[in-house]
Formats: structure tokens, sequence, C-alpha cells
């Protein structure tokens, strides 16, 4: 069960975009599976995507089409990743492109496509085709929940946000959707995610916004170390609310930067919440390094340690697992005894040894939460970071274990 998450938050519309999610039995039969967001002519698109050597053939007609024009369409597949299928894989997702594109009447450039789930397997493309005019046709604008759970894999919970906010006295709307919940961790981030907006973006400036976001929120979270073939982060502007993003500085683009940041933390850290068998969310803070980048490498180091990650799942202040996993990061630490270690605000380590005052019992309580701060202080520098992790339990091996059967 999710860490700390309740139902969906009431989600608004966004004019020029409508959803539409049917189940199309690509996988599962009766299971939302295939969802299709349109979006009006006009609408301009921002994207990022896996660093894997291994991007699944969606990724790369995605980005080929991207490249080319604005998209008029997303289609978005579970079950099957088409991922590792060769010019096969290639070749069935351009098919999909060509179906919607029928469906719609535009460009199969026009048309981005996505997919999740089993990588190896080739994807029963038939399904996908035969059920897109339906998604086409059940498209809303209100479609935002049902696409929340139509792209969904092992995950719990669907994870959606919703902003309005005032950008130049224009009332603005941002709302998005995301799934992930295994194989998570920074560089670009291991899910998928769509979000959507109605400011007016060039899509340089709307570029700019989205991986200016992205740094501290989705490639920022970890749940097990591991980066898919499939990930990819992709936000819609639509230009409907009047509001328009002109320059990538001043106050309209600091206002919305922050909001499609906000927004970006929410399904990030509602993704770190859903982690395969995870029952604590934890945020490692990282202080006092040379630089931010500094800390950030000991901030990843801490939050993707397994060790670490089990001792939380059995609240066990074992401090000596996050002392391991500072002392193996790549950086250069001018004086260890410098280095100071809380958990939920207990003081355990400095100068070196253990605090002091610190009592075993102390620690325990600190930890017997489903919320925890793994609090490092290097005493270097300035620099500073924070990861958004979860512990490792053992539901995390039954559900990866049985993956595929």
């Amino acid at each position: 069960m999710a860490v700390g998450v309740s139902a969906m938050p009431p989600l608004g519309t966004i004019a020029g975009v409508r959803l539409g999610t049917v189940a199309a039995g690509i996988r599962k039969a009766a299971r939302r599976d295939l969802v299709v967001i349109q979006c009006a002519p006009g609408t301009t698109a921002a994207a990022v995507f896996t660093q894997s050597h291994f991007a699944a053939a969606p990724v790369i007609v995605a980005k080929e089409h991207w490249r080319t024009c604005e998209p008029r369409a997303l289609v978005i597949n579970t079950g099957f990743a088409n991922a590792a299928t060769g010019a096969a894989g290639l070749e069935d997702a351009r098919a999909c492109c060509a179906a919607a594109a029928r469906a719609i009447g535009c460009s199969a450039q026009e048309i981005l496509p996505f997919s999740t789930g089993v990588i190896g397997e080739r994807l029963p493309v038939a399904a996908v085709v035969a059920g897109i005019p339906a998604a086409v046709a059940a498209a809303t604008e209100a479609g935002w929940a049902d696409a929340a759970h139509g792209i969904m894999t092992t995950d719990t919970v669907p994870k959606a946000g919703f902003r309005e906010v005032d950008i130049g006295g224009v009332p603005v709307r941002l709302a998005g959707i995301a799934k992930g919940s295994g194989m998570i961790h920074p560089n670009m981030a291991t899910m998928l995610s769509f979000v959507a907006t109605d400011i007016e973006a060039p899509r340089p400036l709307l570029q700019a916004a989205l991986e200016r976001a992205v740094k501290t929120t989705f490639n920022a979270i970890s749940v097990d170390g591991d980066t898919s073939t499939n990930d990819a982060l992709v936000v819609l502007a639509t230009g409907r609310s009047g509001a328009r993003l002109t320059a990538a500085e001043g106050p309209v683009f600091a206002a919305f930067c922050d909001a499609l940041e906000h927004l970006c933390a929410e399904l990030a850290q509602a993704i770190v919440r859903d982690g395969e068998g995870a029952t604590k969310f934890v945020r490692v803070d990282i202080s006092g390094a040379h630089s931010d980048a500094q800390a950030r490498v000991v901030a990843d180091t801490v939050a993707s340690s397994p060790l670490v990650k089990t001792a939380l799942f059995a609240s066990d202040p074992n401090w000596g697992r996050i002392l391991m996993a500072v002392g193996r990061a790549p950086i250069a630490l001018d004086d260890p005894n410098r280095v100071v270690v809380h958990l939920n605000g207990v003081r355990v380590f400095r100068q070196g040894m253990v605090d002091p005052d610190y009592r075993e019992e102390m620690g325990q309580e600190a930890l017997a939460g489903d919320e925890i701060v793994v609090a490092v202080d290097l005493g270097q520098g300035v620099g500073r970071a924070s990861v958004h992790t979860c512990d490792f339990s053992y539901d995390y091996v039954r559900i990866n274990g049985s993956y595929r059967t």
C-alpha cells in the first residue's frame, strides 16, 4: 500500500486537452490499458526521455516525431514495454501512430507513442490498433482520472495532480498524471508522466521550464537504483488561458516554473510513496558539501543503498549503514570527523563517533513512523541536495520475482 497516499485530489480540466481511456485487452482482459491524449492545434510540447542505451522502440519513435513537429496526440499502452524488440518493435510503434493519425485526422508524425510493461516481448499491435478508435471516441477534457488508472502497471494507486495559479494576473491551470513503482532511479527517472497546461509557451521556453523542474523532482527520486528503457515526461501547452511565456526570465517565467516544479514534485513523490512494497517514505538531506553537485552524489548514494533501505524497513537505527554509504560516495571528504548524522531530528553521530547523548531507544522511536528524514551534514561547505526514496521490504522481492508470472 502506498505510504501516506489517499485518494486522488480533485482534478480540473485543461482547455484544449482531451483524454480517452479504454480496456483494449493488451495484456489482461477488462483492464484499462490504452490511453489517447489529444491536444488542440497550436499546442506546443516539451519532453525528456530515458538515457538508457536500450531505449524502447516507442521512445525512439516519439523522439523522432517530436523533433519534427508539435504533437496532436499521445498514445500510451501498458502491459508491454515494446523494448528490446528490434526492427519489429519500431514497426509496431509506427503502426500505432498511423492508427491514431487515421482516427484523429492528422499525420502519423504528429503522434507520440509510449509504452510500459514487460521488456523483450513484442507488442500485440493488433489489440492496440483496434482499441485506438474507441479511446479517441471516448476522449473528454474530464478524462484525467481514468487516464491515471490507464497507465498503471505495478502501481497500487493512480497518481495525478492539479494546480491553478495566478500568472501575470491570469489564472493558469496545470494537470498531470504519472505511473511508476519499481525500476525507479534518477537519470530522467523511471516512469511515464504527462502534464498539460493552458499557458502559451514557445517550445524553447517550455523545454527550459521542464528541464529546470525535472532536476529537483523526477530526477531526484529513487526506489531501487534501476533506470528503465521507457522513461518519458511530456508537457503540453495549449495556450488557451491567455497567459504567455515570452522570455526565460522575469516574474511570469518564474511563477510558471514554480507551479510546474510543485506539480512535478507531487507526482514524483507519489511514485516513491508507491514504491514496490514500500512501507516508509524517506527524504535524504545532504548539507555542508563543497557544492550542490557533490551533495547530490552523496544523497544518491545513501538513497540507493540496499543496506540503508532494509534497515529503514525494520525501523532499525543502524546509522553505521548510513556512514558506510557516505564513506563510499565518490567525493573528496576533507575531514570525516566533521560529519554529523540525524535520524528524524535525533542526532546519532558526530566528531567521528556515536553522539554521547544518543540512546538506542531514541533512534528506534525516531524511525517508528512511516515518514523519515535522514540528514547528513558533511561539514565542508554550503552545498546541499535532497533525494526522496523508500525502504526495501519483503514485498519488493515478491513483486519483482513474479513480475512476468
